[in-house]
């Protein structure tokens, strides 16, 4: 390429998006395409500045995307039989184990890790959570990781491969269990990315860390590995990596920089009565009552407390008075889930929920102030801006659907602690686990896009391909990105 060239990279444009200026100078030669997934992927002349929808312009650097696109070709050209990977997978969704009992799925990923004989192996950090260390000369260290848990859902999908498993839960309960959240997808995408870059390790420098986490689903498992030492037994990484899959056609991948997901905090709360004869209520105080205007009055924190710009959800998740019809109880329990993406956002949140239930207790005469107990704290996810703008145009070389401003989502994950506990840059992606064909029917308006089942449903299961490809192949490109052959 002639000096003073530049190429405006596809991932400068959302999906879709066209631009409303382009060059009208011809490249003085043309360019191959890349199969980024639109039209402005082509040569401009330096200086020129070209405006996409929703994204400033950028340009991207020829030595480095040269670089990119090796790695996308190294990929294509290394590929892996996935076969055995979809039985693995099929084994880990049929097998799913509740947070902080993941004992046979931690097993089955050492016994694979170990069969690569490339990897220092490193277990039951935190609980169940485990390493693989692959050092592969000077360079920097990245962390690739992936969540193991389950759900307590009853799997409904009728899949020859569903999940007929029951555990007890932190309670005692017997739950059905099911994979319901994709992260049996997550840990064969790692363990398919962990064996394609032991095969290409010719290809880089460096030290590859992948990690499996427990109990992401109740928000404690990274905090968990961290406190038990984890940057300890494994050296600290430059760079963490991560992804998810999320309720979007199957094989696309989604990045955005600075925040992608919400954080999340939940909490109890308990409002006191005094208990009696349903034929007596003039003699009680009714918790059942009380908790039902506190309901209500929740409603009112998001809709006229938050500022309508800023992104902010307030749910009552559960309610629960008294046993019998005919009992005035002399407590109630609300279990409370909010999420936010601003720290100030938070807090005036967690002041305005219990300034309303005191308020509340204090107008039905109370006999006892309320309790608040919280029961678990996501951060939000933040990426790293400058890691954000180097894997999209790693992501943008490889992926036909890719898009590099993906809409930021409420849901919320505990991966940033890995990196936050030691102000490390870290960086989040989602691929899309949706059929293609009933994901294109929806959008076309064939059938209800509603219906398509989303993570958490006992009907969610994402489509074993092109999801898993794009997962490892992600994977891949996120640590190659860093992992440069010095």
């Amino acid at each position: 390429m002639p000096h003073g060239y530049t190429v405006l990279h596809p991932h400068c444009s959302r999906l879709g998006d066209a631009p409303r200026r382009m060059s009208q100078t011809p490249a003085p030669h043309s360019e191959a395409p890349l199969r980024g997934p639109t039209p402005s992927s082509r040569t401009i002349p330096s200086g020129d500045v070209q405006a996409v929808d929703g994204m400033s312009s950028c340009h991207l650097s020829y030595p480095y995307l040269k670089m990119a696109n090796r790695f996308s070709e190294v990929l294509r050209d290394s590929a892996l039989d996935l076969a055995p990977y979809e039985d693995l997978y099929r084994w880990f969704h049929a097998h799913p184990e509740l947070s902080c009992q993941e004992l046979k799925t931690s097993e089955k990923i050492a016994e694979h890790l170990s069969q690569l004989d490339a990897f220092e192996i490193h277990t039951k950090i935190g609980g169940h959570g485990l390493t693989g260390v692959l050092r592969n000369g000077p360079g920097k260290t990245i962390l690739l990781r992936a969540d193991m848990d389950a759900l307590p859902v009853k799997e409904l999908t009728g899949l020859p491969y569903a999940s007929t498993v029951t555990m007890q839960d932190a309670i005692g309960l017997e739950r059905p269990v099911m994979h319901a959240c994709g992260h049996d997808m997550h840990v064969t995408c790692l363990l398919a990315a962990a064996e394609t870059l032991v095969k290409i390790r010719d290809s880089w420098s460096g030290t590859l860390i992948v990690l499996f986490q427990p109990d992401e689903e109740r928000g404690g498992g990274a905090q968990a590995m961290v406190d038990d030492g984890l940057y300890s037994k494994v050296p600290i990484p430059d760079i963490v990596l991560g992804q998810h899959v999320m309720r979007l056609r199957a094989g696309s991948v989604g990045l955005r920089p600075s925040t992608i997901m919400a954080a999340a905090d939940s909490m109890r709360v308990t409002v006191f009565g005094r208990g009696g004869h349903g034929s007596l209520p003039h003699q009680t105080v009714d918790p059942a009552l009380l908790a039902a205007h506190i309901v209500v009055r929740l409603q009112s924190i998001v809709s006229r407390e938050v500022d309508p710009s800023d992104l902010a959800v307030v749910t009552v998740g559960s309610l629960q008075a008294g046993q019998t019809e005919n009992i005035i109880a002399d407590r109630a329990e609300i279990g409370l889930d909010f999420r936010t993406v601003k720290l100030e956002t938070r807090e005036k949140i967690i002041s305005a929920i219990k300034r309303i239930v005191e308020a509340e207790c204090m107008a039905s005469g109370s006999p006892k102030p309320p309790i608040f107990a919280p029961t678990r704290r996501f951060p939000p996810t933040n990426n790293d801006n400058d890691l954000t703008s180097k894997l999209a145009d790693s992501f943008g070389s490889h992926f036909e659907n890719f898009d590099g401003d993906t809409p930021r989502t409420n849901v919320s994950e505990d991966f940033s602690t890995l990196a936050t506990c030691k102000d490390l840059p870290s960086c989040f992606w989602f691929i899309g686990g949706i059929d293609p064909e009933l994901w294109d029917k929806a959008q076309r308006g064939h059938s209800d896009a509603e219906e398509i089942a989303g993570n958490h449903s006992a009907l969610f299961a994402p489509v074993i391909q092109p999801t898993m490809r794009a997962g490892v192949d992600a994977l891949c490109l996120g640590a190659l990105t860093f992992l440069r052959e010095e």
